[in-house]
């Protein structure tokens, strides 16, 4: 039997917040588990998904159930998390699926689950914390690791999407061994090229987190001679904000105003400290367009050969590197068939398939584990 046949009927409760990358995470795997025969019910945490997240959500056949419950990193005490850990454990219970996979491990620390729990390591604010600040965490983030840590150490198997981000959840937690690293994948955008004959660069995501470091992209725009278009809020769920003073602000669009710029083939621009994938690069990368990105870790991992590379503390640099590709027509047309080619390697299908080996994995041992206390009983 393979795999895929193996997982037909299968039922799995995810978890999910329409903040940021997380959303179009479970609904891209979502989307691509349903082809293998897999049901998924959304759990939502946080802010409600807006009408057109809402509509996506039921086009790939996914249940949403729209809990109310906080955020973790958003929650202004432990004791919030903590019922939401039990509130979505109770949820499962209710609806009895196969297995809970949680995109936030904080989720799995004091709920009691009674099926295997995988949780997907995206970001958290230890790791955020050491790439962005340095030393100390503050006591406000005391709290939210160790709940993360808890959660971590509960969970069956963990996932991170790049080695390099698996590789500082181990350090920053001391797990015995590194999350399983199954890369993100995106659907492609639906948007027809269009190259612009004016040159122009764009980023996009939560440009109010400052792990985004869009302020560097502000700066940056104050010396190019091309507009520079930011797609994205300007304020968080949690109160940060930021304001853009050279960016043109675009604020938060939908999927198909996405996929109009990126058509476009801007030079995409990110220069972030923390990114532990960057699902708005791969958009870009898969629409043509050049990429200058951050000297990172991760954005190195995935994006060595197909991006230009530039301290993300130095405005100037990364306005001379996205300033040279706005002169030279055909650099930005090589480097984009570079990145659409890499691109080619972060799709859904790989992603639901390597997500559905891991689901597989956790289930085949909790059948080892009821056979084995059958014969023991």
């Amino acid at each position: 039997m393979t795999t895929a046949d193996a997982a037909k009927g299968l039922h799995v409760l995810m978890t999910a917040d329409a903040v940021g990358g997380v959303w179009q995470y479970a609904l891209d795997l979502a989307g691509g588990l349903r082809t293998h025969g897999v049901r998924t019910t959304i759990a939502v945490l946080g802010p409600v998904p807006s009408t057109d997240q809402q509509a996506l959500a039921e086009a790939i056949g996914a249940d949403l159930v729209l809990t109310g419950l906080p955020l973790d990193w958003t929650a202004s005490h432990q004791d919030e998390v903590k019922e939401a850990s039990r509130s979505i454990a109770r949820l499962a219970a209710q609806i009895r699926p196969d297995l809970v996979h949680l995109n936030a491990a904080a989720l799995a620390a004091d709920g009691r689950f009674d099926v295997p729990v995988v949780a997907a390591c995206h970001s958290c604010v230890a790791t955020w914390w050491q790439a962005v600040k340095g030393g100390a965490l503050p006591e406000d983030f005391i709290w939210r690791t160790k709940l993360v840590q808890r959660g971590y150490a509960a969970a069956s198997k963990l996932l991170a999407p790049t080695l390099a981000f698996a590789d500082a959840t181990a350090e920053a937690y001391v797990l015995t061994q590194p999350p399983a690293v199954v890369r993100n994948g995106r659907r492609a955008l639906q948007g027809e090229a269009n190259a612009h004959s004016d040159v122009l660069a764009f980023t996009a995501g939560r440009l109010w987190d400052e792990g985004k470091n869009f302020a560097a992209i502000d700066r940056m725009a104050a010396r190019l001679s091309i507009p520079v278009l930011a797609a994205g809020p300007l304020e968080g769920p949690n109160g940060a904000r930021i304001e853009a003073h050279h960016a043109k602000p675009l604020g938060r669009l939908s999927d198909e105003d996405v996929a109009r710029h990126l058509g476009q083939q801007p030079i995409f621009v990110s220069t972030a400290l923390y990114e532990p994938f960057g699902l708005a690069v791969l958009e870009a990368a898969q629409a043509g367009c050049a990429l200058v990105l951050s000297d990172i870790p991760t954005f190195r991992e995935l994006w060595e050969g197909a991006a230009l590379f530039v301290d993300p503390r130095d405005a100037n640099e990364a306005a001379d590197a996205v300033e040279r590709l706005a002169q030279d027509p055909e650099a930005r047309a090589v480097l984009g068939r570079a990145a659409r080619r890499r691109s080619a390697a972060y799709t859904v299908e790989a992603m639901s398939g390597g997500v559905l080996t891991a689901y597989q994995s956790v289930l085949a041992g909790t059948s080892r584990q009821s056979s084995l206390e059958g014969a023991a009983a």
